[in-house]
């Protein structure tokens, strides 16, 4: 029997949907490098639901390339950003931001969320200038790496202080629709554009066979960064393969409706562990987990299923991280959850 992987949420190819609408396209002849009807209505699509007919979209293959896109196009050599340091550009981009040249600060909080507070507290301790860099760019995601996300109270307070002290906020959205159908969420998409500077839509970890969608709406960052999508080998001359499948992933909600079932299966597994009593490394109500076990128990689930062992607690227990997509069937849950009450 093949083991059945939580290990990620883009282990599966693409929604059915997808796959029809590339086929039946296929050899229609369209203009190269984005300028295709496909993508053209995507982006009409995307700049109708955030309500802001002036935003600029913009769609790349991968979250490691938007993030290097948005945050290399915004700063300047002498400038850095902010991230709390379970962030991917911190943890899980090969140093991607630092080989542009730009430092990131990095910040520990317990729940993968940055607050004023935090911000506050770089910019006290780099008071030197012009001997020390100068913070310019706030990033955060939602959902976080450790599943959490963000209330439209606490975006709203972050970007207000973010102007205040004349810095970007950039939103990494590659489990955007995982935060957004959140039980617990209460933003809206045309929230998340009013309360940032830039964010991005990720496809990849819901639905597309790749693809991110970068939504710019502070104007004075649009300028240019065209270009600098096409220096850095981003712009696809088959642009349509990106814009057909945000424009199946955005009519009819589609892309709201799979996030939401890969919540709903993680939560599903999330009580069964709660049900037997077991702590957990975060509180989240997304499609990722992290149940405390000990090592034995580890050992067990991993017979039948593949996932990553996320933290070590202490010697005996370790946090797993278990995660659910677009595509988890009902029936692997329901035998996951009979291994949950055999431990």
């Amino acid at each position: 029997m093949k083991k059945y992987s939580f290990k990620n949420d883009y282990s599966e190819g693409c929604h059915p949907n997808i796959l029809e609408a590339l086929i039946k396209t296929n050899l229609d002849q369209q203009n190269g490098y984005g300028y295709d009807d496909y993508s053209n209505e995507a982006r009409k699509l995307i700049k109708r639901k955030i309500n802001d007919e002036n935003a600029d979209v913009h769609f790349v293959s991968g979250g490691t390339q938007a993030n290097l896109l948005v945050i290399s196009s915004i700063l300047r050599p002498h400038e850095s950003t902010i991230s709390a340091e379970t962030g991917h550009i911190f943890t899980n981009e090969t140093g991607a931001i630092e080989a542009t040249g730009h430092k990131i600060h990095g910040i520990v909080t317990e729940d993968g969320k940055l607050k004023p507070e935090h911000i506050q507290s770089v910019l006290d301790s780099h008071t030197n200038k012009p001997h020390q860099v100068k913070q310019k760019l706030v990033y955060i995601s939602n959902s976080t790496e450790i599943g959490t996300i963000y209330q439209k109270q606490e975006l709203k307070e972050l970007y207000e202080f973010c102007q205040a002290n004349n810095l970007y906020l950039f939103l990494d959205g590659a489990r955007l629709g995982q935060a957004l159908t959140s039980e617990i969420n209460d933003l809206t998409l045309q929230d998340i554009a009013n309360f940032t500077d830039v964010f991005y839509i990720g496809g990849t970890k819901n639905g597309a066979l790749l693809g991110e969608a970068i939504v710019i709406t502070n104007d004075n960052l649009k300028e240019d960064f065209a270009f600098h999508v096409k220096q850095k080998g981003a712009m696809l001359a088959k642009g349509r393969l990106l814009g057909i499948q945000f424009l199946e992933l955005m009519k009819n909600d589609l892309y709201f409706d799979l996030a939401k079932h890969s919540n709903v299966q993680a939560m599903k597994i999330k009580s069964a562990f709660q049900h037997r009593g077991f702590q957990f490394l975060s509180d989240t109500f997304t499609n990722q987990i992290f149940p405390i076990l000990n090592n034995s128990q580890i050992k067990k689930l991993s017979g039948n299923f593949d996932f990553y062992v996320w933290k070590k607690i202490d010697e005996d227990n370790s946090a797993i991280r278990l995660i659910t997509s677009w595509a988890t069937p009902d029936e692997v849950v329901e035998g996951f959850l009979k291994e949950i009450e055999r431990l």
